[in-house]
């Protein structure tokens, strides 16, 4: 019998072939990378690396895209410094490994096995932020008002230096007050107040968003934790402080960049969320639960209603919002030429929006790079619009690919998880109801199934007991029936 591990691998690397995506690289990729042996230095660009530079990330992250930092500029004025690995620097247009993240367009994050855009030797390394090293980056340097607007920003290049490499749910438990500093937060003079200051700025940025009716979604996302290869238990993953002061710099970094590039009469690749096609189910959602939204698509109207369901009902929260995200429609990315109107991010209720911080994982955030170093030297642009448009849509489509593949691994690790425990019961709630058929999440471990017994009459949001009969590893399936005891 394979250990756990191994099965989701395979099954995970057979999705990614299903679905176009390469699971492995060529052999013309793994020589290039033979022929790379340091990180990328340069001379002739700014040296930063004294500021107080810090990463913060997944506790397992070891591709580390951006480092932050802050100073007080007085009056309420705070300027704000991102700093995003260099990709480009070593893996340039059209070389093999280009070819293949050209391919992928993005990591894929599975259980068992993470199959990286870029070969490991790169993105945890050689193009990675790491501790105590020293890298060529990107540098987004933004000043934020004391309201929370943006009021300048600027991209320029420079080394850097990343001071400590911190994790989000220790940083976030610190900023919360609820756990003291992580260990490396005290050893380095001064890097407490300058995250205190960090999440204070991002604080006020995040406040002007949801005024301007930035949508504030949570929908739950289970990790398998494995050990020894095996799958042990599915864990939820909390929003805190940390994770949301991430966030809301880089949000406001790709803000920058693409204004950054349209001030240069230059086209950019955005990643938009249209205004929903299908607001009139999202008309009705509300409306099921006793509430009204106006007929036309409007983010404030939304982020009012979404409030007001989180307090009435925090526990169905997150299944609301998932509704609303699928009825929302998905990310894509566009190209915007100089001077259009912008689509605009429909759910972060933000007008510009380019992906730009995470090139060791995201390739539309390396042809950013490249477009944004080909401005800043004066040179000819990497990329033709008619380029940038194809990639634009193959991007979307290989992006919207790794999602599935994902999902599909999701559902095998919770299948692996359940696959011991058939005939148990569970107290569950109805998170779908059609003529497909009911679908029920259980609460511990968060499981979702498909109720093949016992549905009559069931409507979302109704709480029940279940007894699992059944999963179908290799397919992700899980399924209940109604139990009455």
């Amino acid at each position: 019998m394979q250990d756990h591990a191994s099965l989701l691998a395979s099954i995970a690397r057979q999705a990614m072939i299903d679905r176009g995506l390469q699971p492995d690289f060529s052999t013309a990729a793994e020589k290039q990378l033979a022929s790379i042996s340091q990180p990328a230095s340069e001379n002739g660009v700014r040296d930063l690396r004294d500021l107080l530079w810090c990463s913060i990330d997944n506790d397992d992250s070891r591709d580390l895209d951006q480092l932050t930092v802050a100073q007080d500029l007085g009056g309420g004025n705070v300027r704000v410094l991102v700093a995003v690995a260099d990709v480009d620097a070593l893996v340039k247009t059209g070389t093999p490994i280009d070819d293949h993240a050209r391919q992928n367009t993005t990591s894929v994050y599975t259980a068992a096995k993470i199959f990286p855009m870029l070969p490991e030797k790169l993105s945890t390394d050689l193009t990675s932020l790491n501790e105590a090293e020293d890298r060529v980056a990107m540098i987004v340097d933004i000043t934020v008002a004391g309201d929370g607007s943006v009021t300048s920003g600027d991209v320029y290049r420079a080394k850097v230096r990343n001071r400590a490499k911190l994790a989000y749910n220790s940083v976030g438990m610190w900023l919360e007050g609820k756990a003291e500093a992580p260990e490396k937060l005290s050893r380095i003079a001064g890097l407490d107040e300058n995250l205190k200051l960090q999440d204070r700025t991002a604080d006020k940025m995040r406040e002007l968003r949801h005024e301007h009716g930035a949508l504030d979604l949570e929908t739950i996302e289970a990790r398998a934790v494995m050990r020894d290869g095996e799958i042990v238990d599915l864990q939820l993953q909390a929003r805190n402080n940390a994770k949301n002061l991430i966030e809301d710099f880089m949000i406001a970094a790709n803000g920058v960049t693409a204004r950054f590039l349209a001030s240069k009469k230059l086209s950019s690749m955005r990643r938009v969320v249209r205004s929903p096609e299908r607001w009139d189910r999202i008309e009705k959602i509300a409306s099921d639960l006793g509430d009204h939204l106006p007929p036309d698509p409007d983010a404030r109207a939304l982020e009012a209603f979404l409030l007001r369901r989180r307090k009435a009902d925090p526990l169905r929260f997150p299944d609301l919002s998932l509704a609303i995200v699928k009825a929302m429609g998905a990310g894509e990315y566009v190209v915007e030429r100089p001077g259009e109107q912008p689509i605009g991010h429909f759910g972060l209720a933000v007008r510009d929006y380019t992906h730009s911080t995470a090139p060791n994982r995201r390739f539309p955030d390396l042809i950013t790079h490249r477009m944004l170093k080909a401005a800043l030297s004066g040179s000819k642009q990497p990329y033709s619009d008619d380029e940038l448009n194809g990639l634009a849509q193959h991007c979307t489509q290989a992006e919207d690919a790794a999602n599935k593949v994902e999902r599909q691994v999701r559902k095998s690790a919770a299948a692996v998880l359940l696959s011991p425990r058939i005939g148990e019961r569970f107290d569950a709630i109805v998170t779908g109801a059609s003529e497909k058929g009911v679908w029920v999440r259980i609460f511990h471990p968060p499981v979702e199934g498909k109720l093949l017994h016992g549905f009559d009459g069931a409507d979302i949001g109704d709480r029940m007991r279940v007894k699992l009969i059944g999963v179908d590893i290799q397919a992700g399936h899980i399924d209940f029936a109604r139990s009455h005891h």
